[in-house]
C-alpha cells in the first residue's frame, strides 16, 4: 500500500501482564524511524522519572511525551480522587485537541483505561474521541481492562498475560525495566 493510501489504525494493548506501555513505545520507535511525529499522553503516570521521559530529548523533535496524571490511583481520599479525576479529564481534552490538530501521525494514550475504571470519564467519552480520529492517524491505547466496545472498535488488540513477575517473588521494581 502506498503512503498516499495509508490508513491509520486503532491499536490496543491490554491485559494484566507487563509490557503494554513498552509495546506502545516500541510502536513509537518504529513510527519515528519512518519519519512520523509521535506524542504520548500518560493518563496516570506522574511525579516519577520514568526512563521514557529521559529519552524524549534524545529521540528528537518528532517525539513528545507528557505526564498528565498524578501517579497511580490507590487508597486515595475523596479530595485526591477529585484531583485525579480533573487531571484525567484534562488529559482527555488535550487528547481531543491533539487528535484534531493534524500535527501527529501517531498518538499514544497510555493507561487510558484507568480513567474509565475509576470513573474519571465514561466509555462514551473515549469512544467519541476514537471516532473523531482522522483517517490517517495511528492511535495506540494501553491499560488493563480494555472495555469490550474498545476491543470491537480497534484494528489490533493484544492482551498481555502475566505468567510470572519478579515483584511476586519479592524483587523490587527495577530501574530501566519498570521505570
Amino acid at each position: 500500500m502506498s503512503e498516499k493510501n495509508a490508513r491509520g489504525l486503532i491499536m490496543t494493548f491490554t491485559g494484566n501482564g507487563k509490557g503494554k506501555t513498552t509495546a506502545a513505545l516500541g510502536m513509537a520507535l518504529r513510527a519515528l524511524g519512518q519519519g512520523m511525529r509521535v506524542i504520548v499522553l500518560q493518563f496516570i503516570k506522574g511525579g516519577r522519572e520514568y526512563g521514557e521521559l529521559l529519552m524524549e530529548e534524545k529521540l528528537g523533535p518528532n517525539f513528545e511525551i507528557r505526564q498528565m496524571g498524578l501517579g497511580f490511583v490507590r487508597n486515595l481520599s475523596e479530595q485526591q480522587k477529585e484531583q485525579h479525576k480533573q487531571a484525567a479529564i484534562e488529559a482527555l481534552g488535550l487528547a481531543a485537541q491533539i487528535i484534531g490538530s493534524d500535527k501527529y501521525r501517531m498518538v499514544i494514550l497510555d493507561e487510558v483505561f484507568y480513567g474509565i475504571k475509576y470513573g474519571f470519564f465514561t466509555i462514551s467519552d473515549l469512544l467519541e474521541l476514537l471516532r473523531s480520529k482522522p483517517y490517517d492517524l495511528h492511535l495506540v491505547l494501553t491499560g488493563r481492562d480494555a472495555p469490550e466496545e474498545i476491543i470491537v472498535l480497534s484494528d489490533l488488540v493484544t492482551e498481555m498475560k502475566e505468567i510470572k513477575h519478579p515483584y511476586k517473588q519479592g524483587i523490587v521494581a527495577q530501574k530501566g525495566v519498570e521505570f
